[in-house]
């Protein structure tokens, strides 16, 4: 069987934590020194963009690759972005945890680990970092697994978004979760269909906090999508391709 794009990912994921974790043992990280409720900020907000943070994709491959977090993350927050995505995936996004250190450090959003965990050790990570909120993939991880990390987050203090891809995957939800996102963007293949998160609102449970992710790219989506019960909306490329991420928010709201 050929392998897909998420293999690939999650291999390299695997080794790179274990190399992490011999270096810097999980005990050394720290007890986060800002906690912030990203849920509370999605439904409090009149926008619930999550603005994200990231240089390159597999599937666009270099978007901005100069582009740092101390300058966008800041821009993002005055633009009115109700939150922030911070890529810290090195190899396939160009990302690390440094940027979502120096996003902690010069923005008061509450942000998001966006990475594929796979381990404890990067939950302990993103607190270390300043990080309010990790992403947890339900293509990558079995449902025994999403529960054992999300309640290790809820140790640290953090909140769990958990992605969703398809219909399949509503088998893998686990109800201490605190946010689920229907990820337009096929991991597999990295095709996306702006549509799969209104195919999928319907099916979701209204005990937590809706997001839709990928492929947005006009405000009239938004609006629909809120009308169809979400409230967090994670938008990346169509602000990260342009010059000034900032200013490409602040315009994509005026829509």
């Amino acid at each position: 069987m050929k392998e897909n794009i998420l293999d690939r990912i999650l291999d390299n994921k695997r080794r790179e934590v274990e190399a992490m974790a011999d270096a810097m043992p999980m005990d050394c990280c720290v007890v986060p020194w800002r906690r912030m409720s990203m849920k509370k900020a999605l439904t409090d907000s009149p926008t619930g963009i999550i603005a994200e943070f990231k240089r390159r994709s597999p599937s666009k491959g270099e978007i901005h690759p100069l582009a740092m977090a101390y300058h966008v993350v800041p821009g993002y927050e005055r633009a009115g972005a109700a939150a922030c995505s911070v890529l810290t995936d090195t190899v396939f996004f160009g990302g690390s945890t440094a940027d979502l250190a120096l996003a902690a450090r010069s923005s008061g959003l509450p942000l998001l680990r966006k990475d594929f965990i796979v381990s404890r050790y990067q939950i302990a990570e993103a607190c270390l970092h300043g990080a309010n909120a990790v992403l947890l993939i339900a293509a990558a991880l079995s449902r025994e697994s999403i529960e054992k990390l999300t309640r290790e987050a809820h140790r640290h203090h953090l909140e769990v978004l958990l992605e969703l891809h398809s219909m399949a995957e509503l088998d893998k939800f686990c109800p201490d979760v605190d946010m689920v996102g229907v990820n337009n963007r096929d991991l597999t293949t990295f095709r996306t269909d702006p549509m799969l998160s209104l195919k999928m609102a319907p099916e979701l449970p209204d005990t937590v906090v809706k997001v839709a992710e990928s492929g947005l790219s006009s405000m009239e989506e938004v609006r629909r999508l809120r009308d169809a019960g979400y409230r967090g909306f994670l938008i990346g490329e169509t602000f990260m391709k342009q010059s000034d991420p900032a200013l490409a928010l602040e315009n994509f709201l005026k829509g």
